[in-house]
């Protein structure tokens, strides 16, 4: 079983297996610190995604390394916001989703979707099935952070939705300890789900 799941590391410099335990495990903490609502979601999240832009660059996984750009930027405008108050109250507190907000998300995800599959064909990459699922889950991604940044309860349905289908897929790239961290994104993406419900309707 060990030998299955880690076999493709034999080949791998020590330094990109150090540097993607590191990633992971900050991205880990991550999610955790925003099941909890916490602002560090934010500084430990960059840690992690500025880690993977420099993995998948050497992987040559583009769709997955817009995301993680992406992130690393999204990151920096969430914790911006996060911190903002106005009379002693979060300014963007946790909310859910209005019809501008789906409108919105839904423009992301067809722009994320046509951009990632302009540099797949620009880069001649539409190669195998993993390339249209990376397309996929890139506009998701990128659709769920938004959504995180403005306190959306419906960012973690989209998490889950895109952990579920990056767990068999970066296991085939791969990179089979990244595949774990998304089986365990899931579950925490289901837990902070139930927590942002909570949070949603607790009394202030």
């Amino acid at each position: 079983m060990i030998e299955f799941l880690f076999s493709q590391y034999k080949d791998y410099p020590n330094y990109l297996i150090v540097l993607e335990l590191i990633a992971v495990g900050f991205g880990i903490i991550s999610v955790l610190f925003a099941k909890k609502n916490n602002i560090l979601v934010y500084p430990t999240g960059l840690v992690s995604t500025l880690i993977f832009v420099y993995i998948l660059l050497e992987f040559q996984l583009y769709g997955d390394l817009i995301i993680n750009i992406y992130y690393s930027i999204m990151s920096i405008l969430g914790w911006y916001l996060w911190s903002r108050t106005k009379n002693g109250a979060d300014e963007f507190p946790i909310s859910m989703m209005t019809k501008k907000d789906f409108t919105i998300s839904l423009l992301i995800f067809v722009v994320t979707l046509l951009f990632v599959v302009f540099v797949y064909l620009f880069f001649n990459k539409f190669t195998d099935w993993t390339a249209y699922v990376d397309a996929l889950t890139t506009g998701l991604f990128f659709v769920g952070m938004w959504l995180m940044a403005k306190r959306k309860v419906e960012n973690w349905i989209l998490w889950i939705v895109a952990d579920v289908i990056s767990v068999p897929l970066y296991f085939h790239k791969g990179l089979t300890f990244s595949s774990l961290q998304f089986s365990i994104f899931t579950i925490l993406a289901i837990l902070g789900y139930l927590e942002w419900k909570k949070l949603l309707h607790k009394p202030i």
